[in-house]
């Protein structure tokens, strides 16, 4: 066994790549489905879903109206079939984030260096997404929904703009791309105003999971039908990633052995730590411009107060996003030799791309717990840092 890692910021090759997220590929062009939909507040987006779920802002009527959710099972569909096809645009939803015409805004949102904090980001686009969600499943007999949308995992998020202005208003617009028996993905769109027009900042691709109403056991969605080339192609790219990530979790390191090339990379980064006197596993030198992975690592301990939590009951996921995206900012500039603060925004941009922020919805976290955040390196290069939290 190796007693320890190390990471350089030198070249590195691509050490146990299917254990890291994938990186970004580009921005790509929405379809405009705006015609018909007004914006909404962003404040707004938490209250459309208190109310779509019969839940409420106060401690103890939030217990009892999840105890009477129980009653909406009735309202279940035995089958998927039973359900209406929906468009992608029945689901569209426009956000807006009036950081510029609302500046009373901005100190929830403003960072050190003067730039928008990228965890209230995924905090918004976490509510944004189980909303649209919502939209697209809404249940014409009832007021209330007897679904549980949660999220299942934040499947890639590009950046194409390296600063996000605290001074500008920003757009998040999004729709449900795909659709299978049980699950959604959601693609969201943000956007920011300079000179009088919305200029792309990101792109992010959420995978929903549709539960009963104790967020007990899995249940069925409406179909999604294609309108036009367009949104066909969207679909198609739906099933293929899909297919990547059942691809993703089967030669996963839990249930695959590494292959020869990964044996043999973690191979080579053992000899180039061992002690040519001794010739020992006892004995380890630490190679030039290199840390031990076990000194790169960072903990983070939180109390889960009833503030945090989510519609449900339990610790909203967007809070857990924004936690762990910070943790591993924080251990970025911590380990990556970051003196300059030129290149503590490179870092802060880079670990936006490469941190992986796991979240599991088969067991939901109580909103009264004690949440304990692991994060550490996996290996470093010249450009790019890449860690893993652990929640």
């Amino acid at each position: 066994m190796l007693a320890r890692g190390w990471c350089t910021v030198r070249k590195a090759p691509p050490l146990l790549a299917r254990a890291l997220t994938s990186m970004t590929n580009g921005f790509q062009s929405p379809p405009d489905m705006s015609e018909g939909h007004l914006p909404i507040h962003v404040n707004n987006v938490r209250s459309r879903l208190r109310a779509i779920v019969g839940a409420s802002t106060n401690w103890s009527d939030h217990v009892q109206a999840m105890h009477e959710r129980k009653d909406l099972h009735i309202l279940l569909a035995k089958q998927q079939e039973d359900l209406p096809p929906r468009k992608m645009n029945d689901s569209y939803i426009e956000v807006i984030l009036p950081l510029g015409s609302q500046p009373e805004l901005r100190e929830k949102y403003l960072n050190v260096h003067n730039s928008v904090r990228f965890g209230r980001i995924l905090e918004d686009l976490d509510s944004l997404g189980v909303l649209i969600c919502y939209t697209h499943t809404k249940h014409e007999a009832s007021q209330r929904s007897p679904l549980s949308i949660v999220t299942a995992l934040v499947d890639k998020i590009d950046l194409c703009k390296k600063v996000i202005y605290p001074d500008c208003d920003i757009k998040f617009t999004g729709n449900v791309s795909w659709v299978g028996k049980t699950s959604m993905e959601v693609k969201m769109h943000m956007f920011q105003l300079h000179d009088d027009t919305y200029s792309p900042v990101l792109d992010a691709t959420f995978v929903m999971v549709a539960r009963d109403p104790e967020n007990k056991r899995p249940a069925f969605v409406n179909p999604l039908i294609p309108e036009g080339p367009e949104e066909e192609e969207i679909f198609r790219k739906g099933e293929l990633n899909k297919i990547r990530r059942i691809d993703f979790s089967t030669a996963s390191l839990l249930k695959m052995a590494p292959t020869a090339e990964e044996r043999t990379t973690v191979h080579n980064i053992f000899l180039n730590t061992l002690d040519t006197r001794t010739v020992s596993f006892r004995s380890r030198v630490l190679p030039p411009n290199s840390v031990w992975m076990e000194d790169a690592k960072l903990k983070g301990l939180e109390i889960c107060h009833p503030q945090a939590r989510n519609i449900f009951n339990r610790i909203f996921g967007g809070f857990l996003m924004r936690k762990a995206f910070e943790l591993g900012w924080a251990i970025a500039c911590s380990y990556g030799f970051v003196l300059q603060k030129k290149t503590i925004s490179r870092f802060e941009y880079t670990a936006r791309f490469m941190i992986q922020i796991p979240e599991s919805t088969r067991q939901p976290m109580s909103s009264i717990s004690l949440l304990c955040q692991k994060e550490r390196y996996h290996r470093l290069s010249q450009k790019h840092m890449v860690s893993q939290c652990c929640i």
